[in-house]
């Protein structure tokens, strides 16, 4: 079962909050996360510190790792980052639009991980563990939650409900859009939200695979000298799966392996009924293809009958059908011919990265379900990299959690 674990947050200063607060540091690369990072006090700073070196530096290089600690406490003082009085839990609410979700902040069991209480489904790249466990060893923070989910109990939707009617510890639109506002839970809160949570028999992560396997790494390397800490914990927020908003994770490739368009698409129209169509999908069963300034959409089929759950998603679909056997993409990890746009940017860019000739094909899919996601993982399963995209995100540096 789920145990929830109060923690003293090391958190902005309220009317620095909007400013410290960033995008999870994995959403955005070096160039991005510079653009953004003007205001000195952008977490982005500590996430992403390449950006405060010359251009062109390894972002795994040594001294990323020395400027990451030197911003950190510099932004300690500055902002200034408070540590809280005493361990507590939060209820954390994102607003986008007419979509709203509301989580629990907290702590998990490192063992909960390992045991499979907090189910992933998703393989992780052992350099990206190496980054941020050698970032939470050398700041000796977790600085960024994982996102993950759980099966709705109406009991804990009542409690956070009534949590979200006092006045908030943060509220605050970040410029994206997305409202982010938080609440600091009371003692007698957090005491029942615990034992709510006591009685969930597994969670899953959406997002933050490498944060947490990052964290269950740093665990290992700190409890090998004895004794316990708080690296035995990780920081998570905790959304139910009733309120998860899943976008599509989108592909193009960057050719045709030798095609025009007017074969490439020849050859699809022998396989499969294709038509002109919108930029995003129907429903399943269904891929929306940009080629030449134009929509076509493709229609999958059923899948078997006896296919296994991974096996009917789109996602692994198009793969299977498409872009291993007609455009030759195999390990889609380290195939340099294929790039994957998360939905929170648009179909606007599939159709730029065509027109530019960055890609020669792009490909919009139908968003993989939550329910999806929990099948797999209940099964033991993978699923297919780069297949969902949760929108909106959690940001940087609200909560952090010092070991």
């Amino acid at each position: 079962m789920a145990q929830l674990v109060p923690f003293r947050a090391l958190r902005p200063a309220v009317d620095v909050a909007a400013r410290v607060a960033a995008v999870p540091y994995d959403v955005v690369s070096t160039e991005e996360a510079r653009s953004m990072a003007a205001d000195p006090l952008s977490f982005l700073h500590v996430s992403r510190a390449e950006i405060d070196l010359p251009a062109g530096t390894s972002p795994y290089a040594d001294e990323v790792y020395g400027r990451a600690v030197a911003n950190f406490v510099t932004l300690t003082g500055e902002a200034p980052l408070v540590m809280e009085a005493v361990a507590s839990l939060y209820v954390y609410r994102l607003r986008m639009d007419a979509h709203v979700q509301t989580g629990v902040a907290a702590c998990f069991r490192v063992a909960d991980y390992e045991s499979d209480v907090i189910r992933k489904h998703e393989r992780t790249r052992r350099d990206k563990e190496d980054d941020r466990t050698r970032h939470i060893l050398e700041l000796r923070a977790q600085t960024g939650p994982v996102f993950l989910t759980y099966p709705a109990r109406p009991a804990i939707d009542r409690l956070v409900l009534t949590a979200t009617a006092a006045a908030p510890l943060y509220d605050f639109t970040a410029t994206d859009g997305v409202q982010h506002t938080l609440w600091r839970l009371a003692a007698a809160e957090t005491a029942a939200l615990r034992t709510l949570f006591a009685a969930v028999p597994a969670l899953y992560i959406a997002d933050g695979h490498h944060r947490a396997a990052s964290a269950a790494r740093a665990c290992r390397e700190l409890s090998a000298s004895g004794g316990g800490g708080e690296w035995e914990t990780f920081l998570a927020v905790a959304f139910p799966d009733d309120q998860m908003q899943v976008l599509a994770y989108n592909r193009t490739i960057r050719d045709l392996r030798g095609m025009t368009p007017a074969e490439f698409l020849a050859a699809l129209r022998a396989r499969f009924a294709v038509s002109d169509g919108a930029a995003v999908p129907d429903g399943r069963g269904q891929v929306a293809m940009f080629l030449e300034g134009r929509w076509h959409t493709i229609a999958l089929g059923d899948p078997p009958v006896d296919a296994a759950p991974v096996d009917r998603l789109d996602v692994s679909r198009l793969q299977d059908l498409i872009l291993t056997p007609m455009l030759g993409i195999g390990d889609v990890r380290s195939d340099p011919r294929i790039d994957f746009v998360g939905g929170g940017r648009g179909t606007g860019e599939l159709e730029q990265h065509v027109a530019s000739g960055k890609a020669a094909v792009a490909f919009s899919l139908h968003p993989v379900g939550v329910d999806d996601l929990m099948a797999i993982a209940d099964a033991g399963g993978i699923m297919p990299p780069k297949s969902t995209w949760f929108e909106p995100k959690l940001r940087d540096g609200l909560l952090s959690h010092v070991i």
